[in-house]
């Protein structure tokens, strides 16, 4: 038998399968659809291909956006992009394509236990993680398990620019809004990608995203960060060098700086989140 994973994002949807939860034996991505029939649809078709006739004994999958109680479905999604999924029942709904037990959680949750099982943050205690992408997001987990919550994670949304001395006073002084890729885009009128590496911008990131660290560093306490998200590992990107030298310097003497790493899962940490949260089940 086989365990089914997915990851739905704002852009793209990636399927895959395991035999064992400990590798991924084969996976496909597709532009996810805005509307969630045409989004269940193609993971059951896409899953039923990469299954080749096998069984699935369990499924489990991250989704961008604020999943409710349950966690059966989501019933926010801040940045709009899964508008046409928010207030759909989208595990039942796998659950009935794929005839097996599924198992939701937030995209950047479940990067997060990919990274903290499988990738960069292996054998380490406590770990934070952030996604600097589209957007920002991010989450801790401790002893390989995700943290409870009671209405998801969201690093991106804390508040800065408190005087709107950078972004101005028409746009929410956040986080996301100072370092994520959408707001880089709307700020510079160009996307990330073709800002040269050379550009003092990227240190100017680097500081920024230092301040959240701070934040994540005294209220969490982690043994280590892993930073995933294309602005982190794509090219250009965020250097990690500034970064760890800003967050020295932002943090002073108030607390020592934990090792800060890149992740090392790039575009499947989701999916080898979601194995990790099924090694939990079974």
């Amino acid at each position: 038998m086989s365990y089914v994973l997915f990851d739905v994002g704002g852009n793209k949807t990636r399927v895959a399968i395991s035999e064992d939860l400990q590798t991924v034996a084969s996976s496909v991505q597709f532009n996810t659809p805005k509307k969630c029939a045409d989004g269940i649809k193609m993971i059951g078709d896409e899953a039923k291909k990469l299954l080749d006739g096998s069984k699935v004994r369990a499924v489990a999958g991250g989704i961008r956006g604020v999943l409710d109680d349950e966690k059966s479905g989501i019933v926010h999604d801040p940045g709009g992009r899964l508008s046409g999924w928010v207030d759909e029942p989208i595990a039942q709904k796998i659950k009935k394509v794929l005839n097996a037990e599924v198992y939701l959680e937030n995209d950047a949750a479940l990067a997060g236990m990919g990274e903290a099982v499988f990738g960069a943050g292996e054998g380490h205690e406590i770990v934070v993680y952030h996604t600097v992408s589209t957007g920002v997001g991010g989450a801790k987990i401790e002893d390989g398990m995700l943290d409870e919550y009671r209405q998801g994670f969201e690093p991106g949304h804390q508040i800065l620019d408190v005087d709107h001395t950078i972004l101005g006073e028409d746009v929410e002084p956040t986080l996301e809004n100072l370092v994520s890729g959408a707001a880089i885009e709307k700020r510079m009128g160009t996307k990330p990608e073709d800002i040269p590496q050379s550009d003092a911008l990227w240190d100017q990131l680097a500081y920024y995203l230092a301040h959240g660290l701070r934040n994540s560093i005294l209220y969490w306490s982690p043994d280590v960060i892993v930073l995933g998200g294309s602005m982190i590992v794509g090219d250009p990107r965020i250097p990690l060098d500034a970064i760890v030298k800003h967050t020295n310097e932002v943090l002073g003497e108030v607390s020592e700086t934990p090792l800060i790493l890149n992740a090392t899962l790039g575009d499947e940490s989701g999916l080898f989140g979601a194995m990790a949260l099924l090694n939990q089940k079974f």
